[in-house]
């Protein structure tokens, strides 16, 4: 199942998407994290040390390796040059999954030891000084989208993504890879703004958006948000003493977990699950071909000189049932 954790800065995204991805590690799923956010925080939430998340390689500086790998055999594609974000998959290409080692794993993702089990972790790397003036951050967020639109993932297997905050993630259609989005929203006229958004964005894509309310304090912020969002809120996190401590750096064991939060987080869980039936992989494709020839034709075309329309293999639909080329 592939899960987007979105919100606006500062209303817990990063946070509860850690704790997600700790419930799973803890019940023994094969994880797969990704911090898409452009703002580097996942590793640290996740219990890495300052030293160690610095470190993460970056999946923006691995675009090379990451468009090779995934070209494979694909006689649409003449050059991992010619690849652009949204390259779809075809008849040829190498397809990514979950539990597999490949050479994208090898380069890119880095295993994290939780209570209970390991997850694998993935980073699309900080903006740096040499970005600046010459690149924006969807030059890193491309990395991810890329790498979404060449994996395939099975029931009981979890891709956990930090997007980046607000609507940014409509600058592409990388919104559109997910099973499930779960927005975080404050019980703020702000942290419902967000929300809004999503919700007209998102409209016409069959995104399945579930709202999570956090820092939630009493039945009035409950009211405030079943006001603002209806049925589409699922769960809320009150306050926590186990995040504030994971926060200085001092997290206990997540068994420890007050019982409300893991009541929230197998919540989560069960409505994550329950979109697998509701799985459309030729929806899935359709849209990522959707993405790709609006980015070739506003700007894809020009930058690498090539007719991207042609890199679409007409009868080729991703899925489980699709196997990937060794």
């Amino acid at each position: 199942m592939k899960i987007a954790f979105v919100g606006k800065g500062g209303s817990g995204k990063t946070t509860l998407s850690s704790l997600f991805v700790r419930h799973l590690a803890a019940t023994g799923a094969p994880v797969l994290a990704i911090d898409a956010d452009i703002n580097q925080h996942l590793g640290a939430a996740l219990g890495l040390g300052e030293a160690e998340a610095a470190v993460l390689p970056a999946m923006g500086e691995q675009l090379p390796l990451i468009k090779n790998y995934l070209r494979g055999a694909n006689p649409r594609i003449a050059s991992a040059e010619t690849m652009i974000k949204t390259t779809p998959p075809g008849d040829g290409s190498r397809l990514v999954l979950v539990r597999e080692p490949n050479p994208i794993y090898d380069a890119c993702a880095r295993p994290v030891e939780l209570d209970g089990g390991a997850v694998r972790l993935m980073v699309t790397g900080p903006f740096t000084d040499a970005d600046l003036g010459v690149a924006c951050y969807h030059s890193k967020t491309g990395a991810v989208e890329l790498f979404l639109n060449h994996l395939v993932d099975g029931r009981d297997e979890y891709v956990v993504v930090d997007m980046t905050a607000g609507s940014d993630s409509f600058a592409s259609g990388m919104f559109t890879r997910f099973d499930i989005t779960f927005l975080i929203a404050e019980p703020t006229r702000k942290g419902v703004s967000v929300y809004r958004q999503y919700k007209e964005y998102a409209r016409d894509f069959g995104v399945v958006l579930q709202v999570v309310g956090n820092k939630v304090q009493g039945e009035d912020d409950l009211d405030f948000l079943r006001a603002e969002v209806g049925d589409d809120l699922l769960v809320a996190f009150g306050h926590s003493d186990w995040v504030r401590a994971m926060e200085k750096g001092r997290p206990p064991r997540f068994e420890f977990l007050e019982d409300a939060n893991r009541r929230a987080l197998r919540k989560l869980r069960v409505a994550a699950d329950a979109t697998y039936e509701m799985r459309d992989w030729e929806r899935y494709t359709r849209q990522m071909v959707h993405f790709h020839l609006k980015n070739a034709e506003a700007w894809g075309d020009e930058r690498t000189g090539a007719d991207l329309a042609a890199q679409v293999d007409p009868g080729f639909v991703l899925g489980e049932g699709v196997a990937a080329p060794a």
